[in-house]
């Protein structure tokens, strides 16, 4: 051995040596040491925790201690002794180990979810998968990310080139895969790429839910269903929300001559809020257009709009559907041939012909399954003449029912109601029949009231929440809520409220009609215009 390596390792020996002595010698002091720093961390503590007004007596009873003990014979040996054993008593205990680092929740979660979809993308026959059980998910995950609170938020992965990813049920397989590895209670948009066979998933951050009923900045015409992501909508409109004015995106259905989608038709899981989507609809309405609502489960939900302005009826009776939607039949066939006959003279249509009419049934599957039962007209069938002509006689159609009622809707009403809305958690095959197109976001698990999702025409789905629109006269609602509903009615009730009526937009007269009696036969013509001894109100049932 070199003489300058023999003399470096004799002296890294000697070091250690010296050290290990060092450290034997001086362990009591940094016991005494580490007894001491306890002794003031627990001082400090005592006295932060004492309030003001007590530490001048603390201080006082101190020094009065250490007084004592400086007259007392040997008194500052035995104390300094007594410091030290205590001291020495504390400082036992060695020094705890570093807490361990948390394990990343990459590395926890993602396997995970790679084992989890190795099922549904691995192929028998691959000789090179992507995805095998001894596979790793860094070989198929291209990026991923995580909120704070440890969640997965977005993430890349791609899938082979034989895996049926046009195929509905293939996706909704993987999806379904995703959302329980990485949470129900999210929504999650999964963009298929299968071109370069990728998948995108990216967790939805949740619609506001506090926007309540009230006077939308919008054209005559135009409906706001509701709200949605900024990517859904391309233009912002003022609400309040929460005490404050906040710009959000809307959902907008434009209705109108002009129209590609005049008739809107809207399912739901019961309690998901259909019937606050037709209250919501006909508070926008009623400023420039006159109504007529059929309540066919007969709940009392539009009771509020009974003996408004503008509002002909409120039906709730298979009687009363039948003897209300035959009058629209006919005043839609009436509007068509005053409005002909205007063109043809050139001159400006009457007033009565150009006002909106807008039909608002409510469940109307279940007028129809009573009309069956009793060998009558299905309510439904009377709506032909204003689906299929109402863009031009400017009547307009709202269907609202449960999504499981889906198949006793007749196929004229789905053929002509292209502005699609559905409420409440869906599957994928729900959601593709009550929307026309495949739906690219997974629902949560458990979704607030009035979330759901709306397409208009060919468009794109997108997210929507329905504002509260709750029932005035459900004493169980919110009394902000409520009132909210109450200002945006024509005039004041006696039923809600005794006061003088909100400002609303000034409504034009209508030409006054020759008062008709109701004929108790459904099939035969009634005259509901607004019109002195021409209306009669049906109570609810």
């Amino acid at each position: 051995m070199p003489l300058n390596r023999h003399h470096l390792s004799k002296g890294r020996e000697l070091a250690r040596t010296a050290g290990d002595h060092a450290s034997d010698m001086f362990a009591p002091l940094t016991v005494i040491g580490r007894g001491l720093r306890h002794h003031v961390g627990w001082a400090k503590g005592r006295w932060q925790a004492t309030p003001k007004e007590r530490r001048g007596p603390t201080l006082f009873l101190g020094a009065a201690m250490l007084l004592g003990i400086y007259l007392l014979p040997h008194g500052l040996l035995f104390a300094l002794i007594a410091l030290m054993a205590s001291a020495a008593w504390a400082g036992r205990a060695p020094k705890a180990p570093p807490a361990p680092p948390e394990p990343d929740v990459a590395e926890v979660k993602l396997p995970a979810l790679y084992a989890a979809l190795t099922p549904y993308l691995a192929g028998p026959e691959d000789l090179n998968p992507l995805y095998h059980h001894e596979g790793s998910y860094k070989n198929v995950f291209g990026g991923w990310e995580f909120d704070a609170e440890g969640r997965l938020a977005r993430l890349e992965l791609a899938y082979p080139a034989y895996f049926t990813d046009t195929e509905p049920a293939a996706r909704a397989r993987v999806e379904q895969v995703v959302q329980g590895k990485a949470g129900r209670s999210r929504e999650y948009r999964f963009d298929w790429d299968e071109e370069s066979n990728k998948l995108r998933i990216a967790a939805l951050a949740p619609l506001p839910t506090d926007i309540a009923a009230q006077r939308f900045v919008t054209a005559p015409g135009e409906i706001v269903l509701g709200f949605t992501d900024e990517d859904g909508s391309n233009r912002t409109i003022p609400v309040q929300q929460g005490g404050a004015v906040t710009q959000q995106p809307p959902v907008v259905w434009r209705t109108g001559p002009r129209s590609a989608e005049p008739h809107l038709l809207a399912l739901g899981t019961a309690g998901y809020g259909t019937s606050s989507l037709i209250r919501s609809i006909a508070l926008q309405a009623l400023p420039f257009a006159d109504l007529v609502v059929v309540d066919g489960a007969g709940t009392g939900e539009h009771a509020c709009l009974v003996n408004r302005p503008g509002v002909h009826t409120v039906e709730t009776s298979l009687h009363g559907a039948l003897a209300a939607l035959q009058w629209a039949a006919q005043e839609t066939e009436r509007r068509l041939t005053a409005l002909n006959a205007a063109r043809h003279a050139g001159v400006a249509p009457p007033e009565d012909v150009t006002r909106p009419l807008w039909l608002l049934l409510d469940h109307p599957t279940e007028l129809s399954e009573l009309a069956h039962a009793e060998g009558r007209p299905d309510p439904q069938d009377l709506l032909e003449l204003p689906l299929r002509h109402g863009r031009a006689a400017r009547v307009t159609v709202v269907v609202a029912d449960d999504i499981e009622a889906r198949d006793r809707i007749t196929p004229s009403v789905r053929a002509t109601t292209r502005a699609r809305v559905v409420l409440g958690p869906t599957g994928p095959e729900e959601g593709h029949a009550a929307l026309g197109t495949p739906l690219d976001i997974v629902p949560a698990a458990l979704a607030p009231t009035g979330r759901g999702y709306a397409r208009i025409g060919t468009g794109t789905p997108v997210r929507l929440q329905v504002p509260a629109t709750v029932d005035p006269l459900d004493e169980e609602a919110p009394a902000a809520l409520r009132d909210a509903v109450i200002a945006l009615l024509p005039h004041r009730d006696t039923r809600t409220e005794a006061a003088a009526p909100a400002a609303v937009p000034p409504r034009p007269d209508l030409p006054p009609a020759v008062p008709v009696e109701l004929d108790p036969d459904p099939r035969a013509g009634v005259d509901l215009a607004k019109g002195p001894g021409a209306l009669r109100f049906r109570p609810l049932a």
